[in-house]
């Protein structure tokens, strides 16, 4: 759970927008003017903050403004019904994740505060016999685990972390894409320098050429210039525009080029890292990208396993996790018992990194007693459940919580069900090979016998 100000002078609007957070778990703090907003600001020090343009006392670039230089751990987004690609820039020079237009959908909103508490999430290294972490480099970014295929991602970061040459991470979504990227820059010689991150599919295409080459009119920052001498993570790359992917292709050659000669300005002077959930090798065969921009971009090609992969990481992870919550709400790490450690080893983990990370936040809000129990994890993880018969072992979605005779009468019917497709619908042939009465093979079913049919049986 997260902390969240929104601030809009449009009540309708900031009762929708503080809904749509709080239905997302959240708590939320809304206000209507950019006095009250600095205030909660400095008292509430959210996670993330959503501002919009014009609240009637104030610009909201302004209280953007204030939030970079008095908290700039707080991640922002704007929201606007008088955009402009100057605005939208202006905005994110001063910090801002994202910009929404309005009217938008709910779901691009929730999409897109889920993007930024995640942009905004910054695990610090840990250390201690009973959790043990890899870390890049030391009160930064760190890279957790104790798995074969982490060890040797940390071993590629450390060999190429001072290299110019660019990276391009694969994997899923939420695999941990970015916090390798995080590692290769703290672990570089540009450690002290910015790591800006842009994401492709957050931004509609004007603004996208805007943030990554510069306004038409000529103005404003590029994300390259304000990462000088740092880092840029393009994400979701795959989602780049075919147009803009050509011209891409064409800075970063001028980028290498005269970086070659020793003729390159301080503006251009990053290490670019480049991520993709999709395998871009397949995207270039289907024609959606460019093979020239593919092969720019992959000097050094990382594939950041799915979590499912290195089921030894699960448990560090999730203690990471909560010491996280912990050191934010300034409450004691909770414990977790040894049967909700099973099930989160023995689940797949779709979501990857970010669902372990929401799980574990919503077994600390559900946990008593400092400890955690299966009863405190999402219902989707306790749900599935693997058991050993015969040294082979089988996965079964079980719905844990339901009462006993519920599950059984379920089980029965779906058996019957499946007895009856193998003997061709006939009734007399399943109740004879289920070893029971035509009358009760009916009543299991739900259905009414002919008084005939139950006599002669």
């Amino acid at each position: 759970m997260a902390r969240i100000l929104v601030i809009d002078d449009e009540a309708a609007i900031l009762k929708l927008m503080a809904k749509s957070c709080s239905q997302q778990g959240h708590d939320v703090t809304a206000v209507q003017s950019g006095k009250a907003g600095i205030q909660a600001l400095d008292e509430i020090r959210p996670d993330l903050m959503i501002v919009d343009l014009l609240i009637g006392d104030m610009n909201g670039l302004d209280v953007i403004r204030y939030s970079n230089e008095h908290h700039p751990a707080t991640q922002v987004i704007m929201v606007t019904g008088n955009g402009s690609i100057e605005t939208a820039v202006e905005a994110m020079r001063l910090g801002a994740f994202d910009y929404l237009t309005k009217p938008f959908e709910l779901v691009d909103l929730q999409r897109t505060v889920e993007l930024g508490l995640q942009q905004g999430s910054n695990p610090a290294a840990v250390s201690g016999e009973s959790f043990k972490a890899f870390a890049i480099a030391q009160n930064t970014v760190s890279m957790i685990g104790e798995s074969p295929k982490i060890q040797e991602i940390l071993k590629i970061i450390q060999k190429i972390a001072d290299s110019d040459s660019p990276v391009l991470l694969e994997g899923e979504f939420g695999s941990g894409k970015q916090m390798v990227a995080r590692s290769i820059h703290n672990a570089s010689h540009r450690t002290h320098a910015p790591f800006k991150v842009l994401q492709c599919s957050a931004l509609p295409e004007d603004l996208l050429e805007a943030e990554l080459f510069g306004s038409t009119t000529g103005r404003g920052e590029t994300i390259f210039s304000r990462a000088a001498g740092g880092t840029v993570l393009l994400e979701e790359i795959h989602m780049l525009p075919i147009r803009l992917q050509s011209k891409l292709e064409s800075y970063l050659d001028g980028i290498n080029s005269r970086r070659t000669i020793n003729d390159l300005p301080v503006k251009m002077d990053v290490r670019f890292i480049a991520s993709s959930a999709k395998p871009l090798q397949e995207c270039v065969e289907a024609g959606n990208f460019r093979e020239d921009l593919y092969y720019r971009i992959s000097v050094i090609p990382i594939e950041v396993p799915p979590l499912r992969s290195r089921a030894e990481d699960i448990e560090l992870l999730a203690d990471h996790f909560l010491r996280q919550h912990a050191e934010r709400t300034g409450t004691r790490v909770p414990e977790v018992d040894k049967y909700a450690k099973r099930l989160l080893e023995g689940y797949s983990w779709p979501g990857n990194v970010g669902e372990l990370q929401n799980a574990m936040e919503r077994a600390c809000a559900f946990a008593e007693a400092g400890r955690i129990r299966p009863v405190d994890l999402p219902p989707k993880v306790t749900q599935r459940v693997e058991i050993t018969d015969d040294d082979e072992k089988t996965t079964h979605h079980l719905p844990i919580g339901v009462g006993l005779s519920d599950f059984v009468r379920k089980q029965e019917k779906m058996f019957i069900r499946e007895t009856l497709k193998y003997n061709g619908g006939s009734r007399e042939k399943t109740a004879s090979m289920l070893g029971v009465s035509i009358a009760t093979l009916y009543r299991k079913m739900g259905l009414k016998l002919e008084k005939d049919k139950m006599m002669a049986s």
